[in-house]
């Protein structure tokens, strides 16, 4: 069986890296109906999963040779980067782009995910694939970098850009307000930050779609946003996840009375964050033939799961 005729009969081999966060936990899943998935990790001594090891990337590459190169890693310590820049550059920028080498020398699809925070955060208008960038902090600026370093090699690729993404598995800002809860009996939430919380199972099944659509239709390759549908702010979202864990019986330190909202300006952070998170996903739905869910759908299944194990 050829390279073509195994695209066609979705009988793939897959190569997965970032596996342990919270997309690449799900997209182990999302992906499995679709071939062979070999997921390395940074320790991996067969195959190389280290993104600060760029050239042991590209081995690896030519040594699986992939039909599908899917990159759910990054370097995502938002105010770290601020000071220590280097390897959010390393991660971000240097090893995307030579994946998307090694996947144009290949012919396979490179599947890469950025987020909102190329974006200023300027006015309330959702965001498109062609509004300008202009990111805030370094982290933004190395995702933007590293967009423009998959486009520049010429690949077949799909990037997805995301925002607050969340997932049962790793650490999120559901999970941080439940413990924070639970131990203090005053809370201040950020409530002028605006955006869809996204639920990384709702990205691995985005993906997974979207790729079976891509080998059949290569025309669609590009830049897309994908978010769950609707906004809050930090503010809000808390509250539904503390409602919800009330409502669960779990017993919570503080009264919905001593939960209040504060502006982002009230809690410095070295790195800025973008005001406006919204994005726009017409592109995304209307390519694909999609209906996104509501954030709230993906964030109360997500509660359903991680509070009984409170029980």
């Amino acid at each position: 069986m050829d390279r073509q005729e195994l695209r066609e009969s979705y009988l793939m081999k897959i190569l997965l890296f970032g596996k342990s966060g919270q997309v690449g936990w799900e997209l182990q899943r999302s992906l499995a109906p679709l071939g062979e998935i070999i997921a390395p990790d940074r320790d991996s001594r067969e195959i190389c999963g280290d993104f600060t090891n760029p050239d042991h990337i590209a081995a690896t590459v030519r040594s699986v040779m992939p039909d599908i190169i899917v990159n759910a890693a990054a370097h995502t310590a938002v105010d770290k980067c601020e000071t220590d820049a280097g390897p959010a550059h390393l991660v971000n920028v240097t090893t995307p782009g030579i994946l998307a080498h090694e996947a144009r020398k290949l012919g396979a699809w490179l599947i890469h995910y950025s987020t909102d925070y190329v974006f200023d955060g300027s006015g309330k208008q959702p965001w498109t694939e062609t509004d300008a960038t202009c990111p805030l902090n370094v982290y933004g600026a190395t995702k933007v970098k590293g967009e423009e370093a998959i486009q520049a090699e010429d690949c077949q690729h799909l990037i997805f850009r995301t925002s607050w993404v969340f997932g049962v598995h790793g650490n999120n800002f559901a999970k941080n307000i439940l413990h924070l809860a639970t131990v203090r009996d005053q809370l201040t939430v950020i409530n002028d930050q605006t955006g869809a919380p996204t639920g990384a199972d709702l990205l691995a099944d985005i993906t997974a779609h979207a790729i079976r659509t891509a080998i059949l239709h290569p025309q669609v390759s590009g830049l897309y946003h994908a978010t769950a549908r609707g906004e809050t702010t930090w503010y809000n979202y808390a509250r539904l996840v503390l409602d919800t864990a009330q409502q669960a019986g779990i017993a919570l330190s503080v009264a919905p009375e001593n939960i209040t909202p504060i502006p982002g300006s009230a809690f410095p952070t070295l790195a800025r964050r973008p005001m406006n998170s919204r994005m726009d996903t017409s592109k995304l739905c209307h390519t694909f033939d999609l209906t996104l869910p509501v954030w709230q759908t993906g964030v109360s299944r997500m509660l359903t799961e991680i509070l009984q194990h409170r029980l």
